[in-house]
């Protein structure tokens, strides 16, 4: 006779530990905002004079390299709009940009001859000279 353990048949299984209760991770932001973006954002959507659902963000062909952002008030959201909400302002990316914003960065930038958003995109794979479009 085998001197191992052996389980009976009479004895029950041993119980599996409990499943542990999935926990959903917080889904990070499509887009980051500098606090320069947050303030000028806020600014202009202050300025505006009407209520507004917040800035929306989208992509166009256009220029050299094919693409281009555009940016808009937007007066109510739209089904697809992906929403990025970050220290009190909205941004509200067009469902057919999302694909081609996702990740990126916006910051306001003041120079001596010109100021404007800026787009930091990982997904860019060039950009043309003037700097007036992207392709991805």
């Amino acid at each position: 006779m085998d001197s191992g353990t052996h389980a009976s048949l009479d004895s029950p299984a041993p119980s599996a530990p409990p499943a542990q209760a999935r926990r959903a991770r917080p889904r990070a932001a499509a887009m980051v905002l500098t606090p320069s973006a947050v303030a000028r954002v806020r600014q202009l959507l202050e300025g505006r004079g009407k209520p507004s659902a917040g800035i929306r963000i989208g992509v166009r062909t256009k220029g050299c390299s094919g693409l281009s952002y555009t940016l808009e008030f937007a007066d109510q959201r739209s089904p697809g709009d992906e929403i990025v909400e970050q220290d009190g302002v909205t941004l509200l990316i067009d469902a057919k940009a999302t694909l081609f914003v996702i990740g990126a960065e916006m910051d306001y930038v003041e120079e001596k001859l010109q100021s404007g958003f800026v787009f930091r995109n990982p997904n860019e794979k060039g950009r043309c000279g003037c700097g007036e479009s992207f392709h991805v």
